[in-house]
């Protein structure tokens, strides 16, 4: 008999309580559809921000990445806002506390866990908004050169002048020295050659100027500079330093490929020799032509 009542009486608290449940249910029933419908009526208005920014933004930014940082952002405050509005017209304030406080240890696990692609995510940001790199600059970075095509949450992608693509871990840009031959539209060209001992340097000098000066305009205060740098085995070696028109490596290269051929036929048409190295190999050995004029006197 007491088995029975405590059954009894179990079910009838269980009855009460999803009684109690049911009632809650219908007395905050409008709270609830008015909690959902406000919640889709945020998610709506999310998307339909995002894509009139991305329009705005279109016109405005020439980086992908910072559109896209952007819109998500703005998606994600609008979308958490309609669910705090959602939470506070449930009146579930304690549970709101809740989330708030769960949220922060769980934000602080995953932090932990997703070092570094959060740091790859972080670094990502930042190169987005970056002015000194913007897609189609010419770079070099972490041992490779090229041209970046995208930049994104997690790397940048550059396609080298091969035409293969290396993909760069955010993280290694920001915390590595990169080189940007994009970011100025004038660059200094460095050529190095040498000429015969025997040469009228001055006569070297003003040619070789000239001839860069009028295949290369300088502008402003730009010039033309030339100066020998080493008495070397077979030639008085010289460096010409001018300033063209570079905004990536290819360029550097076609200006030095154009000065070389220049100086060539400049000197070729006034007869300076530009020397190469000769060795000289001496076949005569006096020791054994000695020692065999000695035996045969013995």
């Amino acid at each position: 008999m007491a088995k029975s009542f405590d059954i009894e009486k179990s079910l009838e608290s269980l009855v009460d309580k999803l009684s109690g449940w049911l009632n809650s249910l219908i007395v905050n029933l409008p709270n609830i559809i008015l909690a959902v419908l406000v919640f889709i009526l945020f998610i709506f208005t999310a998307k339909w921000i995002g894509k009139f920014v991305n329009r705005l933004l279109i016109r405005k930014v020439k980086q992908d990445s910072i559109r896209e940082i952007t819109i998500k952002v703005l998606k994600a405050i609008i979308i958490l806002t309609g669910f705090f509005v959602a939470l506070g017209l449930l009146n579930l304030n304690k549970l709101l506390t809740s989330i708030l406080a769960g949220a922060g240890v769980i934000g602080l696990a995953v932090g932990l866990a997703l070092q570094g692609p959060l740091n790859n995510s972080f670094s990502g940001v930042i190169l987005s908004f970056l002015p000194e790199l913007q897609i189609g600059d010419w770079v070099e970075t972490n041992g490779y050169a090229g041209t970046v095509v995208e930049i994104n949450l997690r790397s940048i992608k550059v396609r080298q002048s091969d035409n293969n693509f290396v993909v760069i871990p955010n993280s290694k840009i920001v915390n590595d020295a990169f080189k940007n031959y994009s970011r100025t539209e004038r660059s200094r060209i460095f050529v190095n050659c040498g000429v015969h001992y025997s040469s009228d340097l001055e006569m070297v000098k003003k040619l070789t100027t000239d001839t860069i000066a009028e295949l290369f305009p300088q502008n402003g205060e730009e010039e033309v500079e030339f100066l020998y740098n080493e008495f070397a085995d077979s030639s008085i070696n010289f460096t010409v330093r001018f300033w063209t028109d570079a905004r990536k490596n290819f360029d550097i290269l076609a200006a030095q490929s154009r000065a070389i051929i220049a100086i060539k036929k400049a000197f070729d048409n006034n007869d300076i020799n530009i020397p190469f190295p000769i060795r000289t190999i001496d076949f005569s050995n006096n020791l054994s032509l000695n020692q065999s004029k000695e035996t045969d006197k013995d």
